[in-house]
């Protein structure tokens, strides 16, 4: 299991790693993370495509996000989404009033700018290749 090589304290990101609005996603979330909470890896990666069917997720239904926090929970969709601004804090904290919002009527919105996001923002040919100095952040 991969997990082995994340601390349970650290939370796991997966992302369509072809994707240029995921991967800035990806950017900004590293720049905020002072806690060093997360951990990322693209959804194509051998590590990603392994976690997702250690869990059972049928990527043809949730193919942008997924948020796996060890031992307790996954989210996907927009419940990642609003657990990530959760541990980002500051004002991304505001987030925390849309868990009010049924997920059925919060999904509607995801889906429409996960189904148009290449359209919108383009993709890559390959997953991100991080740098030297964020590579510690990824699986």
């Amino acid at each position: 299991m991969y997990l082995c090589i994340v601390k349970k304290d650290k939370k796991i990101i997966l992302f369509d790693g072809i994707c240029n609005l995921c991967n800035r996603s990806v950017q900004y979330i590293i720049k905020r993370d002072k806690k060093d909470v997360f951990r990322f890896t693209a959804l194509q990666s051998e590590i990603g495509e392994k976690l997702v069917s250690e869990r059972k997720i049928d990527t043809s239904k949730v193919d942008s996000i997924i948020l796996i926090d060890p031992g307790v929970a996954y989210y996907t969709k927009s419940e990642a989404a609003i657990e990530i601004a959760k541990e980002i804090g500051g004002l991304w904290s505001v987030f925390r009033l849309f868990q009010w919002v049924p997920a059925s009527i919060r999904n509607i919105v995801y889906d429409f700018v996960a189904r148009n996001r290449y359209s919108w923002y383009g993709k890559k040919d390959q997953c991100i290749v991080p740098t030297p100095e964020i590579k510690a952040k990824f699986l």
